[in-house]
């Protein structure tokens, strides 16, 4: 199987999978938001949680509060994403009834100490 071109600025696998659902070795394409988040659960198959924060201006106490935001995302075999690890999300179509988004690249690995 060949890389196929996602028109994203992301690095290629090096590895190759049969996975349907992947947008550089299957028939999936991606469109739309991009995010980039912390994977905070892998119980499921093939499926990472993803989460990162963000901030909300509250203008009665003229502060900022921290809320976060999870996604359902397809974390293909090729790139295989553990817990703990920073990736990058992008929108594609609904691919369950919760998961729209699917993983791209692995940013960084969180180190144990």
């Amino acid at each position: 199987m060949t890389t196929k071109n996602t028109g994203l600025d992301v690095k290629p696998p090096k590895e190759k999978c049969n996975d349907r659902h992947c947008p550089f070795h299957g028939t999936l394409g991606v469109h739309g938001r991009t995010f980039a988040g912390k994977i905070v659960s892998t119980d499921f198959n093939r499926t990472a949680k993803i989460e990162w924060q963000r901030s909300v201006y509250l203008s009665k106490y003229e502060r900022y509060e921290v809320r976060r935001s999870r996604v359902k995302a397809h974390n293909p075999d090729c790139i295989g994403a553990k817990v703990g690890d920073s990736v990058r999300v992008v929108e594609c179509r609904p691919i369950s009834k919760t998961k729209n988004f699917v993983v791209v690249e692995k940013i960084e690995k969180e180190k144990k100490e």
